[in-house]
């Protein structure tokens, strides 16, 4: 993992420049499109996982297996991070009982998976536990795959398992493949194949033209390719499982893909259900003001081509379609919970809803790891 993904790119380039236009006394159509594009662009690049924007932490002390941080809603997050800066990564897990200085947050250092952690240290906190490829993270064998893709080559991790059902993982908005490197071992115990992608947009992935982040509007065409690469290479069936815009991305391949009816199943963390509420909440995050905020929906609709087409909840269920389960908790600021909420009310005989309380967007396995592969294993067991 780099920690390049988690520093402002064009995002604040972007905000730079919408904020300017914002204030100045331009009027007229094109003033109002050019800055609602712009809004849009700083919207859609959060420039880290979406929802993980606090202020970043520094470390005040190192005693053997615990570290002291300084206090953040983020540092204080019940369940297991990681700790992310320039040439150094660590994980952490739950705090422990205040001991030290008022604050500060002590918790339980897990691992120190690259540089070291002194004091000073100025870091940000990260639903990405894992860094690096699965071997380098966690010791599983794997292979550097190239899955075909319409825009070319999409380089994959895949690690082998004894099954013939493959899980396919799509990650979410500003996250990587390492997103899914935190359920590989509990789907390795199952002997459940894993196929992790990066789509357009990602690191080694080709870039599509106008630019990345369609929240899974156009993306989904590349977890399609990732299917027809599975089922040619042994995978029976199929389960798919997407974070945040990866979660549509999933959504859309089982309504639309010609090998829909190889998808045994679908894992929907902190699915992106309403965009338009997404992007009004990102527009809050990045501090566009709130006409600027209003203009990026307009925009982001424009640019993704959600804005005249379904919501993504719109092209579900349809016949044959397989069971979902949803990770998804009303402490998401970023994907509202009521329209997963709402999906699994409209339809209990294929959608199962666990809620997480205290999850933060993309982040349901961090806040309460057990309880969420112990949900897992109960949902993916009988598609075995």
């Amino acid at each position: 993992m780099s920690a390049d993904r988690y520093r402002p790119n064009t995002a604040g380039a972007a905000l730079r420049t919408a904020a300017a236009l914002a204030g100045t006394a331009l009027t007229g159509a094109a003033a109002a499109v050019a800055a609602g594009r712009y809004g849009a662009a700083a919207a859609l690049d959060p420039g880290g996982p979406a929802g993980f924007t606090d202020r970043p932490v520094t470390v005040r002390r190192v005693r053997g297996d615990t570290v002291t941080l300084t206090r953040t809603p983020a540092a204080a997050l019940p369940g297991v991070y990681g700790l992310l800066g320039a040439g150094t990564h660590a994980r952490v897990g739950p705090e422990l009982p205040a001991d030290g200085a008022e604050g500060t947050v002590v918790r339980i250092l897990e691992a120190v998976t690259s540089g070291r952690l002194r004091p000073g240290t100025r870091l940000r906190v990260t639903p990405q536990v894992y860094a690096g490829s699965p071997r380098t993270a966690l010791g599983f064998d794997h292979r550097d795959v190239l899955v075909p893709g319409e825009l070319g080559g999409l380089p994959a991790w895949f690690v082998p398992g004894t099954r013939d059902t493959w899980v396919i993982a799509a990650h979410g908005l500003g996250a990587g493949r390492e997103q899914a490197l935190c359920v590989l071992p509990f789907l390795q115990d199952l002997g459940l194949p894993l196929l992790l992608l990066a789509h357009r947009g990602d690191d080694g992935a080709p870039m599509p033209s106008g630019g990345p982040r369609r929240l899974g509007h156009a993306e989904w065409r590349d977890l399609d390719a990732a299917l027809r690469y599975a089922t040619g290479h042994g995978a029976r069936h199929v389960v798919l499982y997407g974070w945040s815009t990866g979660a549509v991305m999933a959504l859309r391949t089982a309504a639309m893909s010609a090998l829909r009816a190889r998808v045994g199943g679908l894992i929907l963390d902190s699915p992106v259900l309403d965009w338009q509420a997404t992007v009004r909440a990102l527009a809050t995050v990045r501090r566009l003001p709130a006409a600027l905020g209003r203009l990026a929906v307009i925009a982001a609709g424009e640019r993704t081509g959600l804005g005249n087409g379904p919501a993504p909840a719109d092209l579900w269920p349809g016949p044959g379609t397989p069971p979902v389960l949803i990770f998804h908790g009303p402490d998401d600021t970023v994907a509202p919970w009521q329209t997963s909420l709402d999906l699994a009310a409209r339809h209990p005989d294929r959608v199962h809803l666990h809620t997480v309380p205290g999850g933060r967007h993309a982040a349901m396995w961090n806040a309460a790891p057990a309880a969420y592969e112990e949900t897992l294993r109960r949902f993916l067991t009988p598609l075995l």
